[in-house]
């Protein structure tokens, strides 16, 4: 697997005219110049498992950026920079709700979205579960640089769940990307939009990648068109057409 492209050299590539965004206990918040306005910068660095605390300043920093935005009319791109463990297993955590702090942030990003805010994630490192849920893939699109090791579930934790023998999904996911982690296989589910090019100005690629947005989530469709997930498009559009009653 290539190294992974550290914060500061991703950084320093998207604003090379220097930039607020800083590191604090694994979140990242922050902003610089980007074309003609801002990019808003959010994330999580260093492996870092994402709790209650987190999950709550990174949604203040995406509704801050709303706000900033419908004041001035000016809606910035938010970039969702992902480098991390997943969430914070703990007791504390989950008495405290962190599977509502974690809807919370994914519903913030939703927002911004919809308010005309281009969202792209950005996994750079390692991601997992409900942190990656609730960053990376609550973005309009998701990219990525080699290196990136994302996963919903690792296979030792699919087999404690199901119940089913390691080797036994071991095998599976050799042939179904859909059950099996890694960047490969997510960007053949469609969960990766594109695999940046970091010999490449990253600025200019990520300018590219918001110009031609898709007008909503097409993960389905690119699951469908690069063979990782053939089903899901036909059924999804069956479960809306049903839902219409047409």
């Amino acid at each position: 697997m290539p190294a992974k492209m550290p914060l500061d050299a991703i950084l320093a590539a998207l604003f090379p005219a220097g930039h607020a965004v800083t590191v604090a206990e694994g979140l990242i918040t922050g902003e610089g110049p980007f074309g003609d306005g801002r990019l808003v910068v959010v994330g999580i660095d260093g492996d870092t498992a994402l709790g209650v605390e987190g999950a709550l300043m990174l949604s203040r920093a995406v509704l801050d950026a709303v706000k900033a935005g419908e004041s001035s009319g000016s809606r910035a791109p938010i970039l969702v920079a992902v480098d991390s463990d997943s969430q914070r297993m703990s007791r504390r955590d989950e008495l405290l709700g962190l599977n509502e702090c974690l809807a919370h942030l994914a519903k913030a990003l939703l927002l911004a979205d919809h308010l005309g805010h281009p969202t792209v994630g950005l996994i750079y490192g390692h991601s997992a579960a409900g942190a990656f849920i609730a960053t990376a893939l609550a973005t309009r699109v998701l990219a990525a640089l080699p290196g990136a090791d994302p996963s919903v579930m690792d296979l030792p934790s699919v087999a404690r769940v199901t119940k089913l023998p390691l080797e036994k999904l071991e095998a599976m996911a050799a042939s179904t990307p859909v059950f099996a982690p890694g960047l490969d296989n997510m960007v053949a589910t469609g969960a990766v939009h594109v695999v940046l090019d970091p010999g490449q100005p990253l600025d200019a690629q990520l300018r590219a990648l918001i110009a031609d947005l898709p007008p909503g989530d097409i993960r389905d469709r690119l699951g469908r068109e690069r063979g990782g997930r053939p089903v899901a498009q036909v059924i999804a559009e069956r479960v809306v057409s049903q839902a219409r009653g047409t």
